[in-house]
């Protein structure tokens, strides 16, 4: 096993003072027994107006693979730009604070990366094997939301782009993050539309999923955003597309 592979770790958090402790301690347990690479977790902090900072920053003065970012404007996605082009490591990943997704598929996630030379590597809820518990109409929203990308971009080579559990190479990171606008929830499916445009490889990772009963996310709003960004997306093509290579 390579040990000189550097993974980094963001973990978006916005209000998570109750869960962010327990969260990080079971982050650090499993990459300690389970990732055979050098990693480093960062908390990138969605200008959080409860405890978040206190509790962040205590995590990081008692483990030094553990940063704590304070980030002055909410958004998923800008969190993740912003760690994301700050960070040196060879692979770059995220997941949400509420641990949803199994990390057992973690290793496998990063293993696309580093052994398979897939450019970026995602956790789907919908691949063959995956195993999800959720609320129905969560379920709905999340399928009727697959088959309108599916509608728009029927080449598309993903089936799930919202699963909170994603990893990327380092210069793929460098190549599409300059060309995503959003900084929000839409961020993750317009990071794979991109990708798709620019012809990377996207490995699909099945999980277990777990639904998060006391999730931030508004779903009427998210959805509206979702929508603009998909006819944004399909109509404003990335400009000198095939000028663009990853070197």
């Amino acid at each position: 096993m390579k040990k000189d592979f550097l993974v980094s770790v963001v973990v978006p958090v916005y209000n998570e003072e109750e869960v962010l402790t327990d969260s990080i301690h079971k982050l650090v347990d499993y990459l300690t027994k389970n990732l055979p690479y050098n990693w480093n977790i960062t908390i990138a902090d969605n200008a959080s107006i409860d405890g978040t900072r206190k509790v962040g920053e205590s995590l990081a003065s008692k483990d030094n693979r553990v940063y704590y970012v304070a980030l002055p404007q909410k958004g998923r996605g800008g969190a993740l730009r912003k760690t994301w082009l700050d960070s040196k490591a060879d692979v770059v990943s995220y997941m949400d604070v509420d641990l949803s997704t199994n990390l057992n598929s973690f290793k496998p996630l990063i293993d696309a990366i580093i052994h398979d030379k897939n450019d970026i590597a995602i956790g789907s809820r919908l691949k063959k094997g995956a195993h999800v518990t959720r609320q129905w109409k969560r379920e709905v929203v999340s399928r009727c939301y697959n088959f309108l990308i599916w509608c728009l971009f029927p080449s598309r080579t993903f089936s799930d782009s919202q699963c909170g559990f994603k990893a990327m190479s380092r210069r793929a990171a460098d190549t599409l993050l300059p060309l995503v606008k959003n900084n929000k929830w839409f961020f993750d499916s317009e990071l794979l539309l991109r990708a798709n445009e620019l012809g990377l490889k996207i490995a699909e990772i099945p999980v277990e999923w777990i639904d998060d009963l006391d999730t931030r996310v508004k779903i009427v709003e998210t959805a509206i955003e979702d929508i603009k960004g998909l006819l944004r997306v399909r109509f404003t093509p990335v400009a000198r597309l095939n000028s663009i290579h990853i070197k």
